[in-house]
């Protein structure tokens, strides 16, 4: 109890004192009363025979009313307030008072007649004065606190521990400032990504969520809810990378003679595009304009400039440059993106398919990259995400057109460690800080939020955690939760699977929700193996085998 200034411990002659009194629950119902004020957060003294009581009513709201991460309520004028339970912690003996810490989260008006809450909202206009008497919340209280009338919001589950109290993410302040779901891995982390994303397309079938799927799960969750993108029908031209991407690809040195390689790229590059019509046809033109041009006409002019050197001159990074420009074209791994079919200009019709425009009711696009050679993946992540924020961007003038992009396994595109961070870093980092001033969302998934960069997490309004195992990302996501969440802190690694703790912009005030469970076919094919079954099936191993060699040889297909 060392949170609030004073509270350290209980003098001989307050306990002594808290002994003798008489129990602290009246007539009224009250089931204590505030002790301590201090700021947003409170200590009550609490009534232990009546909170015993208490557990073994129907109503579970009202059970678990004495215990941490339950709620609690008391009156000022014509308001209740509502505060969560942080700590808890016995003065004296087990007969005596039972001391809560509390913070305060929100507040609605008494109804006169029957001093039922209503009107609920987030924040505290004035606090109780020590003294004030505490009640237990009911299960109606809760329904007060967390319908969403009046606002956008989808359903995801049932607020713990109640049955029938329904838990929902308000959608425009959720999307608007961003929000991350975090989980270990097997805690249902993609199952609880794909319902939400499910609720988000039944609220706006017109709606435009672009989904960044690494390992390929998602598809079978979206098969009739959206248009599903891999290697096989990406055909994501190579000319819209900007020139950072473009060196991340083609510019394989390091230290010094990256610069002497990025610099002559740069040159190349820019007299590539102005050979191009679309070049021709603008009067500025950047090296980071996305404008076609043929593959042969950079190696072309790297072999013409290397020709230009003397004799004493180093050609080595020309040489570089253009072998690897060779090799990429050359494997056929790279040709969903650098195939020769992919010169002409059609980067309006790749924006068309890929943001949903129009939608045709199917509002999410799933872009599997599970296929894309492990050394580009995160180019192409990072040419996908800069392009929604550039059209956003670009945009401005016309009818809006808010969009959402969700990445999956965010950690490994934003890493906590700054020395490993590409383009993509940039470009989600970009998002993170601007992108609701255009209208674009970021939802971030991961199982490892210690591995993720601080501020992008930062940035997220709502954040959506699951059980998490590991310490270091128990602490990781205690550091990035207000301060009127704390009360459901340590119960993250106790989490049921399919249960998480939400709180930020998203909801009311901080819930732990158990999520809606989602239909066979509508979720992704996340599903962990179940050993002691699968190791009794034999038969077919052989034919099994040649099978997958035979795709194996034929990846680039």
């Amino acid at each position: 109890m060392n949170d609030i200034p004073g509270s350290h411990a209980f003098d001989a002659a307050i306990a002594a004192a808290f002994s003798g009194a008489p129990p602290l629950h009246d007539a009224s119902g009250a089931i204590g009363y505030v002790r301590q004020i201090a700021g947003g957060r409170g200590e009550l003294m609490l009534d232990g025979a009546m909170l015993a009581a208490l557990q073994a009513d129907a109503d579970p709201t009202l059970a678990m009313a004495g215990q941490v991460g339950g709620q609690v309520k008391a009156r000022v004028g014509a308001t209740w307030l509502i505060a969560t339970i942080r700590a808890l912690s016995l003065v004296g003996g087990p007969r005596d008072p039972v001391a809560a810490e509390v913070d305060f989260l929100g507040e609605g008006d008494e109804e006169r007649l029957t001093g039922r809450l209503h009107g609920f909202r987030r924040g505290v206009t004035r606090y109780p004065t020590p003294g004030t008497e505490v009640f237990a919340v009911g299960g109606n209280d809760l329904k007060e606190i967390y319908a969403a009338t009046g606002r956008a919001a989808i359903e995801i589950g049932t607020v713990h521990p109640t049955r029938d109290v329904r838990a929902s993410l308000y959608i425009d302040a959720m999307l608007g400032k961003h929000f991350a779901l975090l989980g270990s891995t097997g805690t249902g982390k993609s199952t609880a990504a794909a319902l939400i994303l499910h609720r988000i397309c039944t609220l706006a079938p017109q709606g435009r969520v672009v989904m960044i799927d690494p390992h390929g799960e998602y598809g079978a969750a979206f098969g009739k809810a959206g248009a599903l993108f891999d290697v096989s029908n990406l055909q994501m031209p190579y000319w819209l990378m900007n020139f950072d991407e473009h060196c991340e690809v083609f510019v394989t040195s390091e230290g010094t003679a990256r610069q002497v390689d990025a610099d002559i790229l740069a040159k190349c590059l820019l007299a590539a595009k102005a050979r191009s019509r679309a070049g021709q046809e603008i009067a500025k033109l950047t090296v980071d304009a996305p404008i076609p041009y043929l593959l042969s006409d950079l190696t072309q002019i790297i072999q013409q400039e290397m020709g230009k050197m003397d004799r004493a001159g180093d050609t080595s990074p020309y040489l570089r440059l253009k072998n690897k420009i060779d090799e990429v074209r050359a494997d056929p791994r790279y040709g969903f993106m650098f195939s020769g079919m992919l010169v002409g200009d059609t980067m309006a019709a790749f924006v068309q398919r890929i943001f949903r425009l129009p939608g045709e009711g199917k509002p999410i696009s799933i872009i599997d990259v599970s296929g894309v050679p492990s050394e580009i993946t995160s180019v192409v992540v990072a040419v996908l995400a800069r392009m929604v924020f550039d059209f956003a961007i670009w945009s401005r003038g016309e009818a809006q057109r808010p969009i959402l992009l969700v990445c999956e396994e965010a950690h490994r595109y934003v890493p906590a460690d700054p020395a490993a961070r590409g383009s993509v870093a940039q470009i989600l980092g970009r998002i993170a800080k601007e992108g609701r001033k255009y209208g674009v969302a970021l939802g971030l998934v991961t199982q490892r939020p210690s591995d993720l960069s601080e501020g992008v997490l930062s940035q997220c309004g709502t954040i959506i955690s699951m059980r998490l195992n590991n310490d270091r990302d128990q602490a990781f996501v205690r550091a990035a939760m207000p301060e009127g969440a704390r009360g459901f802190l340590d119960a993250l690694p106790a989490l049921r699977n399919r249960e998480a703790i939400v709180c930020g912009e998203g909801v009311a005030i901080p819930i732990r929700v158990a999520f809606d469970t989602l239909e066979e076919g509508r979720r992704p094919a996340s599903d962990d193996p179940i050993f002691s079954e699968l190791w009794r099936n034999t038969g077919g191993e052989e034919e099994m085998v040649a099978r997958t060699v035979h795709r194996w040889r034929s990846q680039g297909r």
